[in-house]
C-alpha cells in the first residue's frame, strides 16, 4: 500500500525534527523558544515544498539549509535582537556532557556574528564540506573558509583557557 505524502511528511519530521531542534539551539546560543520557532517553522516551509522533494533529493539536507536560512532571516528583523528572558535556561541533557561546558559553548556562540555562528554550525556540527556549506549560504567556498578560521579563531579568543579546563574535567 503506498504511503499519502502527508504520511511521508510526518514520518520525515518524526524522524529529522529533534536533529532540526538541536541544530536550532546551537544557532541561537541555546534560546530553546527561539529554536522551537525556528524548528516549526522549518518543518511548515518542508511541508509546503514536500510534494517537490523528489527533485530535491537529499530532504534532510535541504531541511539543515532551511533551518539556516530561516535563522539568519530572523536575524536580520529589528526584532531579532529582542530577548524575553534574563539568562540562559537549563538545556536537557543529551547524555553525560559536562553543563558547564555546554553553557561556555553556547555562550561562546552567542558572541559570533549570525552568519559566522551558522558557518561554525553546519561546518562542524552538521560535518558539511566547505562547498556544501556554500551551498547552503549562497556564498563562494573561499567565504566559507575565511569565516570559517575567523570564527573558530573569535572562539578561541572567546573561551581563552576555560574551554581545556572544562573540556579536562
Amino acid at each position: 500500500m503506498r504511503k499519502s505524502r502527508a504520511d511521508e511528511f510526518l514520518e520525515f519530521a518524526s524522524a529529522r525534527s529533534g536533529h532540526l531542534f538541536r541544530s536550532a539551539c546551537l544557532l541561537t546560543s541555546g534560546d530553546i523558544h527561539l529554536a522551537e520557532d525556528l524548528t516549526q517553522e522549518t518543518l511548515g516551509r518542508m511541508y509546503a515544498l514536500w510534494g517537490r522533494m523528489a527533485r530535491i533529493g537529499n530532504p534532510a539536507a535541504y531541511a539543515q539549509t532551511v533551518l539556516v536560512r530561516t535563522f539568519l532571516s530572523h536575524q536580520r528583523r529589528r526584532s531579532a535582537t529582542e530577548r524575553p528572558i534574563g539568562e540562559l535556561p537549563d538545556l536537557a541533557p543529551l547524555g553525560d556532557e559536562d553543563p558547564a561546558l555546554r553553557v561556555a559553548l553556547l555562550d561562546a556562540l552567542a558572541g559570533l556574528a549570525p552568519k559566522d555562528r551558522a558557518v561554525v554550525v553546519l561546518r562542524y556540527w552538521e560535518d558539511r564540506s566547505v562547498e556544501e556549506t556554500a551551498d547552503a549560504l549562497h556564498v563562494s567556498s573561499a567565504a566559507i573558509r575565511t569565516r570559517s578560521v575567523r570564527a573558530l579563531a573569535k572562539l578561541r579568543r572567546l573561551l581563552g583557557g576555560s574551554i581545556g579546563e572544562l573540556a579536562a574535567r
